[in-house]
């Protein structure tokens, strides 16, 4: 396989709204640097895979049945040629340079497995987008009922890292899902994202992954994206994507911190999916 500096892959599920201003920010940027956009459609009912289509050189794959954020992600790594591989959500604008930054920053940390930028919110305020890892105080405090009294606690703040210098390049234990630069070598120590999970909590798991092999993980403020950070679990305390995060987080718990039941064991099979995910592609 011959290699090119970097691969995008962005994963769309009716974002029709968001996914021309992503490309239309995204597409010169890699282009000028000899890199490569692969976009992986979740069978959406809107235009999202059409409005992807006109953009030329960018791979676009269509699913015939709808699979979750690491399946997608993985399908669209398997697909890469890239020396590195950018997940960005495509809810996301990406701003002049800040692919360099990420390139050149990684290129000078070789023990760095993934970085991810300083993203914004549209109004230009910063996103706390690098995190602590979940404590059982963390989670009661943002997924809870108890959450509408502790928003502004310091359990909730410290998961956000709001003490965080954010003007300062520096080592987190995680970094939000929309924008996870990695090093190819990733997929080959750590393996690529646990499809035990659906939707949410991925990145923790892959960043942990990472910290157990002697990855570091760094945030890169340097470079910065815009991210209009639909957060759909945010939104209401009771709704299916808030269901889906529990579902998820008591995954990553029994992963971690529970001892191992063999009828409910769910050790990850991130190897096998990996090498069945590129025997079904090549």
């Amino acid at each position: 396989m011959s290699q090119i500096p970097l691969s995008v892959i962005s994963v769309t599920h009716n974002h029709s709204t968001y996914i021309g201003r992503c490309l239309d920010a995204l597409v010169p940027e890699v282009s000028r640097i000899g890199g490569e956009v692969i976009v992986v459609d979740n069978c959406s009912d809107d235009k999202s895979a059409k409005i992807a289509k006109k953009y030329p050189n960018i791979a676009v794959y269509i699913n015939s049945e709808r699979r979750g954020f690491s399946a997608n992600n993985n399908f669209g790594m398997a697909k890469a040629n890239g020396r590195y591989l950018l997940l960005l959500n495509p809810d996301t604008e990406v701003q002049p340079g800040a692919l360099d930054q990420m390139i050149d920053f990684m290129e000078s940390h070789p023990q760095v497995g993934m970085c991810g930028a300083q993203l914004r919110f549209p109004d230009g305020q910063i996103q706390p987008s690098p995190r602590r890892f979940p404590t059982l105080g963390s989670t009661i405090a943002r997924r809870s009922p108890l959450r509408v009294f502790l928003r502004n606690s310091h359990l909730n703040q410290n998961h956000l890292m709001q003490d965080l210098d954010h003007s300062q390049v520096q080592p987190v234990d995680w970094l939000l899902g929309a924008c996870m630069f990695i090093r190819r070598e990733i997929l080959e120590t750590v393996g690529p994202l646990d499809e035990g999970y659906f939707l949410y909590v991925e990145d923790i798991d892959w960043a942990r992954r990472m910290h157990a092999a002697n990855w570091d993980v760094y945030y890169v403020p340097t470079a910065q994206i815009i991210h209009h950070h639909i957060a759909v679990s945010d939104k209401k305390l009771l709704s299916r994507y808030m269901w889906m995060h529990f579902i998820s987080m008591w995954r990553y718990t029994r992963k971690y911190f529970l001892p191992p039941v063999p009828f409910l064991s769910i050790q990850s099979n991130c190897d096998q999916v990996w090498q069945s995910t590129l025997r079904t592609i090549n």
